[in-house]
């Protein structure tokens, strides 16, 4: 259960900066689906269009790293941060975008594969190779 109300499309059309973000939202993404991870943060119009602004200038606007790629990577980290919705959300965009079942599955080994040495690296508190520092 969320511990903050999910505004409803009625609820946002009362709320000019709301309406306004949800239907850059809707044309952005070209659905009318508008997730409930919006709706929630809509209670705060202020931080609804400022984080809707990081995303699209992070996750939208052409970059050096594809699309695929930035949905696969916010799977990672939403992984490694523990967050069950942004693991299903990102997952979807992920397939919207053409990961295969293939590449999940590649995904998922490399997310186990770098916790299980992150982990280790930590426990041992091995010291960084001099080779690995920025010059």
């Amino acid at each position: 259960m969320a511990t903050t109300k999910l505004l409803s499309d009625a609820e946002v059309e009362k709320i000019p900066a709301v309406k306004a973000v949800f239907d850059d939202i809707r044309a952005t993404r070209k659905s009318d689906f508008v997730n409930n991870f919006w709706r929630g943060l809509a209670n705060d119009p202020a931080s609804l269009k400022r984080v809707w602004e990081q995303l699209k200038a992070v996750m939208v606007a052409d970059s050096a790293i594809d699309p695929l790629t930035k949905e696969m990577i916010y799977i990672a980290v939403s992984t490694a941060n523990g967050c069950s919705y942004c693991i299903h959300s990102h997952t979807a965009a992920a397939r919207a975008k053409g990961m295969t079942d293939a590449q999940h599955g590649e995904l998922v080994s490399i997310i186990g594969l770098a916790g299980q040495t992150n982990h280790l690296v930590t426990a041992m508190q091995i010291p960084l190779d001099p080779q690995f520092e920025v010059k």
